[in-house]
């Protein structure tokens, strides 16, 4: 029988109203939060919405917010994060918020070094895990040497993902040549450190994720495997078309590895199987609820429920078995994977249907809570227009 805890989601994009949809749809009382911008206009009407001070720059703001939300409150609440911002910032101030709010966290220093790049490519070679060949590029003299290393097509990422698209809305920069890499890299550096990466052969349905929740003592409350379909932008993006698969070698060897690390609470890996050599390749690793956790619920296994049953003391038993097959679709990207990927051959309006069959959960479209669908989906149409009108 769940409490009558209620939730606090600091997020309001699509990771976000997926907690609230979770955690609404069971009776529990949600409350939602974030910065001023996009996700000011068409707010969850399953969650009472408002507008919160930045975890970038407002911290003592946003921690006095917090603590006038909680004190407003007749029980501790649960405390959700969809974005990395929200999650160092949490994982930052964790002793004060503990006070007002129930979480749990690996320990900061882990989760800083799993949005450091670098150190995320160190924890893989000391765990001997299977990754790209990466270089790491400070100053020009560097990048010079890494040319003669590279083979082209490659990418270039930055090493602080979340601070990167504050300034450049992209996680990975296609570089077709050294002469492109050479006049590319200036440009992107001013906005923080970069590396160079190889380009693992493959199309959408190369990357796997494993997901987890261990508890305090690192016993595991839930497992989820996924499979992508698609991804948008269709190169290299975020997930638009996604199923529930069990796969039992990534288990494997993706559990003992979040366990050995001790990432307690929700945590996921993201892989790339190589077809050159079938080995499952380390792409990142996070801390949080990913974009499409909504599966989980649908197929069984529903994690936003865990983390609320566990941290309001009712000792829900462990959920390990996943129902496969079932589709989460981010409707408006998965259209705009179609048109992108349509213009190349590789997908026609018959696949675009065919991937509708089935038994199947949106990430937001929903008809009792509509507006944030039809925000997201002005949203992205509108900048897919502007993208076309700067390329026309």
């Amino acid at each position: 029988m769940l409490s009558s805890h209620p939730a606090v989601v600091l997020d309001l994009s699509a990771n976000g109203v997926g907690i609230i949809h979770a955690l609404s749809r069971k009776g529990i009382d949600v409350y939602a939060f974030d910065t001023e911008g996009p996700y000011s206009k068409g707010k969850s009407r399953l969650a009472t919405c408002g507008v919160c001070p930045s975890p970038l720059n407002q911290e003592a703001e946003l921690l006095s917010f917090l603590k006038g939300i909680a004190m407003n409150l007749d029980k501790k609440p649960v405390l959700y994060a969809g974005a990395d911002d929200y999650v160092v910032f949490i994982s930052k101030y964790r002793n004060e918020l503990s006070e007002y709010y129930l979480f749990l966290y690996p320990d900061h220093s882990l989760i800083m070094d799993l949005l450091d790049k670098k150190k995320t490519y160190e924890l893989a070679l000391e765990y001997n895990v299977p990754t790209a060949k990466t270089f790491f590029v400070e100053n020009l003299e560097q990048l010079d040497e890494a040319i003669t290393q590279l083979e082209f097509p490659c990418i270039l990422k930055p090493v602080f993902g979340h601070e990167f698209r504050k300034h450049v809305n992209k996680k990975a920069i296609h570089i077709q040549d050294a002469i492109q890499l050479k006049r590319i890299y200036p440009i992107y550096r001013k906005f923080g450190e970069l590396i160079i990466q190889e380009i693992i052969p493959g199309d959408n349905q190369c990357f796997y994720k494993v997901a987890t929740f261990f508890d305090e003592d690192m016993e595991l409350l839930a497992l989820f495997t996924l499979q992508k379909n698609h991804q948008f932008p269709a190169e290299f993006g975020t997930g638009a078309h996604i199923v529930s698969k069990r796969i039992p070698d990534l288990v494997d060897v993706g559990v003992p590895l979040l366990k050995e690390l001790g990432l307690k609470g929700v945590s996921m890996i993201e892989y790339k199987k190589d077809p050159r050599d079938g080995q499952y390749k380390l792409i990142e690793i996070n801390p949080r609820f990913w974009l499409t956790h909504s599966l989980t619920g649908h197929s069984g296994v529903d994690f936003a429920l865990q983390y609320y049953l566990y941290l309001t003391g009712q000792c829900p038993s462990p959920k390990l078995q996943q129902i496969d097959g079932v589709q989460w679709i981010y409707l408006v990207r998965y259209f705009l994977t179609f048109l992108e990927k349509r213009k190349n051959g590789e997908m026609s309006l018959k696949d675009f249907f065919y991937g509708l069959r089935g038994k199947k959960v949106f990430a937001l479209l929903a008809s009792d809570d509509p507006m944030p669908f039809i925000r997201s989906t002005i949203s992205h149409l509108r900048n897919a227009w502007k993208r076309k009108r700067r390329s026309d």
